[in-house]
């Protein structure tokens, strides 16, 4: 095959294979984007429907009302009484029967819930959320709001079309310029054609020595640079590829040795001469194996969130005294049972973060203070510090070594991997806190000394 032939054919399966992977990445992101966007719209959307069907009067209208709601909001709604008993559905022309009852778990899940419940099952057909309903002007008590994922991806379907018919008119493009383009070029660029063979087949360590002052000359001095770049993308992807390997493997070993136990634990469970102290003893054992491997998916969805999703973190204004009160009252009791004294030093501090988040990353810290802690006291304390408010957890616990503190927020990084198994950690703790504190502008600290305890404390915004 002649050197046009290869420049052409090169230009154009190129670009088939770029645009192709482009638009099937373009399409699977817009795809989950969609469905993100969805998520929050049906959540905002069900608040005001919500509100929308508490002030509805129980008159012969009152369907019509809410199916004039469903059709402006292109939802399916579907009310429950007090008894969770279907009250009304709508839209009428749907052929769908929605359930005659509303499930007692949905029911309790409502009630305890402040804020809008979204149920997005991997499997389902549909996004549906959950609202629980004050109206002193009709019986209904619970809201359904659901609508089918087709209705939200239905956007790709035009865009989809478009990214293909510009994929097509692109090669047809290139298909000609390609062929006036190798016509031109095809003889000068015989010289460079087996060095760029070479790295092409990932030879990156030719170097090309062309004595020219021209374009050509240019040439070889770009593709010295390409392969030096390849060089370094290839020992850069060489270290992701050991460090992905590493991570794949903590996994699996933090995995596997829990399942162990449980299966060893199930063993002894099912010999007949087991008495009843054994058996509790052995279903303590599984049901404590079996948290940590909840913890550490867990804590694995809140990394893998922390890197992927722009909205990891909802700031608002809240009083951090009350979060540090109830990581207080739900580890004291934990805290109590080793011998410690749990203590709050605080005041009223309003600042503006990720509630739930700071929640996480206080019993944390404080759950790994109590583990490494024989005796004495672990404190919580916030303090002001002008613009922002400083969060502290101080122990006085065992410590950390000075070789380690480096290393302490790395994933699956243990000081005394042995012991730290032993008390049921999963080697993500301190990286979900440190990704959640980076998420909200600031970083976690830490000052150790071994057999004298350790301080960890972050700065949070004050609330404006």
């Amino acid at each position: 095959m002649s050197i046009r032939a290869k420049l052409a054919w090169t230009f154009i399966l190129l670009l088939i294979f770029g645009i192709t992977a482009i638009s099937s990445y373009s399409i699977l992101f817009i795809r989950n984007y969609l469905l993100n966007e969805g998520e929050q719209q049906i959540v905002n959307d069900t608040e005001w429907l919500a509100i929308t069907i508490q002030n509805l009067r129980n008159d012969e209208q009152f369907e019509t009302n809410l199916n004039e709601a469903a059709r402006t909001s292109g939802y399916r709604l579907a009310v429950y009484d007090d008894d969770g008993i279907l009250f009304a559905e709508v839209p009428y022309y749907e052929q769908l029967e929605a359930s005659e009852r509303l499930d007692d778990e949905i029911q309790t899940g409502i009630r305890r819930q402040t804020e809008i419940i979204l149920a997005n099952e991997p499997e389902s057909e549909q996004l549906v959320t959950y609202a629980q309903l004050h109206s002193e002007h009709n019986p209904a008590r619970y809201l359904k709001v659901s609508i089918y994922k087709d209705q939200i991806y239905e956007p790709i379907k035009t865009i989809r079309w478009i990214i293909y018919t510009g994929m097509f008119i692109s090669i047809g493009l290139v298909l000609i310029v390609s062929i006036l383009f190798s016509r031109y070029i095809s003889r000068p660029i015989l010289q460079l054609e087996s060095a760029a063979r070479d790295i092409s087949e990932g030879n990156t360590g030719q170097t090309l020595n062309l004595d020219r002052k021209d374009e050509f000359g240019k040439l070889a001095d770009s593709l010295n640079r390409m392969a030096e770049r390849l060089r370094a993308d290839n020992l850069e992807m060489k270290r992701l590829y050991e460090k992905q390997n590493q991570f794949f493997a903590d996994i699996t070993h933090e995995i596997r040795n829990p399942l162990h136990t449980i299966a060893g634990s199930i063993e002894m469970l099912m010999m007949d001469n087991l008495d009843e102290t054994q058996k509790r003893k052995y279903l303590l054992t599984a049901s404590r194996q079996t948290h940590r491997i909840n913890r550490l998916f867990k804590d694995l969805v809140t990394l893998q969130r922390y890197d992927s999703d722009e909205q990891f973190i909802e700031k608002r204004r809240f009083d951090i005294k009350k979060v540090i009160g109830l990581i207080k009252e739900l580890l004291e009791s934990e805290a109590e049972e080793k011998g410690l004294v749990l203590t709050a030093e605080t005041k009223s501090h309003i600042v503006t973060a990720d509630p739930g988040k700071i929640e996480q990353v206080l019993e944390n810290l404080v759950s790994n203070a109590i583990k490494f802690t024989n005796e004495g006291s672990i404190q919580i304390r916030s303090k002001d510090a002008g613009d922002s408010i400083i969060v502290e957890v101080e122990d006085t616990g065992i410590g950390i070594s000075k070789e380690h503190l480096d290393r302490l927020f790395d994933r699956f990084y243990r000081t005394d991997k042995a012991r730290s198994r032993d008390k049921g950690g999963t080697g993500l703790g301190l990286s979900v806190v440190k990704s959640i504190i980076n998420a909200h502008g600031s970083d976690i600290n830490v000052e150790s000394e071994p057999g004298k305890g350790s301080r960890f404390w972050f700065n949070l915004p004050k609330g404006e």
